[in-house]
C-alpha cells in the first residue's frame, strides 16, 4: 500500500490583505484528487478575483469528469473571453488519478514543477516553455504523466517563491532547497512545503515581495503492515490559517 500526502503552504504579499494566489483541492469522480494553483496577474483584490475565477472554472470541470488538458484549455478560454484577452493568470494542476494509476501534471506557468523520482539521484525539472492563460488565443498546457510509485515527490509553486530574495540579490534556488530538504530527512509533504516557504520568507526578510504558494506531494510506502484483515482506510484533510 502507498501513503499519498499533499500539503500547501502559502502567504500573501507584505502589507496586502489578500493573496492573488488561489489553491483548491477537489476529489475526482473516478477516484483520486487534483490540486489547482492559479496566480492572478498583479496582486491584492483584483488578482484574487482573477485566480478565483480560474480555479472555480477548473474545479467545476474536474468534478464533471473532464481530463486535465481539457480543464486547462477551458479555463484559458473562459478567462480570455471574460477579460477580453487583457488579463493573464498562471495555472498548474497536479492530479493523482486512481482510475489510470498515474500522476498528471498540467502546467501553464513560467515556474517549473520539480520531481524527485524513485531510483534517480537527480531532480527532474519540468520547465518546458509555455504561456500563462488568458492572453494568447491558442494557449495550451504542457502535460506530463507519470506512474504512481513509492518515493515520488512533487513540488510546484508560484512566482512569489521563485523570485524570493531578488530585490536584495539573495534569490533562492528552489530545486536546490528541495533536494536539500530530502537529503536532510524531510520527506513529508508538509515538511517539504514548510521548508521551502520558510527559506523564501527568510530571503525576503519576512516581508514577501509577492504572494507565495508552494504545493508538495509525497508518495511513500504505507507505514501500516499489510494483512488479510479488512481495516478502514482513513483519509484526512488538515488546514491551518492564522487570522
Amino acid at each position: 500500500m502507498l501513503d499519498i500526502q499533499l500539503a500547501v503552504a502559502k502567504t500573501n504579499k507584505y502589507a496586502s490583505r489578500e493573496s492573488g494566489d488561489t489553491v483548491e483541492v477537489v476529489e475526482r469522480p473516478h477516484g483520486g484528487f487534483s490540486v489547482v494553483l492559479a496566480d492572478g496577474q498583479g496582486s491584492g483584490h483584483s488578482a484574487k478575483n482573477v485566480s478565483h475565477l480560474v480555479t472555480s472554472k477548473a474545479i467545476t470541470m474536474i468534478k464533471d469528469g473532464a481530463r486535465d488538458g481539457a480543464v486547462a484549455r477551458s479555463a484559458h478560454d473562459y478567462l480570455y473571453t471574460y477579460k477580453s484577452g487583457k488579463v493573464s493568470a498562471t495555472l498548474v494542476i497536479v492530479t493523482v488519478d486512481l482510475a489510470t494509476q498515474t500522476l498528471v501534471l498540467s502546467r501553464n506557468s513560467h515556474c517549473p514543477i520539480l520531481l524527485s523520482l524513485p531510483g534517480s539521484p537527480d531532480l527532474r525539472v519540468l520547465d518546458e516553455q509555455c504561456s500563462a492563460i488568458g492572453i494568447y488565443v491558442m494557449t495550451k498546457p504542457v502535460i506530463t504523466e507519470l506512474p504512481i510509485e513509492a518515493t515520488t515527490y512533487v513540488v510546484t509553486y508560484s512566482d512569489g517563491l521563485m523570485d524570493a530574495g531578488e530585490r536584495d540579490n539573495r534569490q533562492i534556488d528552489a530545486a536546490s532547497l528541495f533536494k536539500q530538504a530530502l537529503s536532510s530527512g524531510i520527506t513529508s509533504a508538509s515538511g517539504i512545503a514548510d521548508y521551502l516557504l520558510a527559506k523564501a520568507l527568510e530571503a525576503d526578510a519576512n516581508r514577501p515581495a509577492d504572494d507565495m504558494s508552494v504545493i508538495a506531494l509525497a508518495i511513500q510506502p504505507s507505514p501500516q503492515p499489510e494483512s488479510n484483515r479488512v481495516t478502514p482506510q482513513v483519509r484526512r484533510l488538515v488546514m491551518e490559517m492564522p487570522l
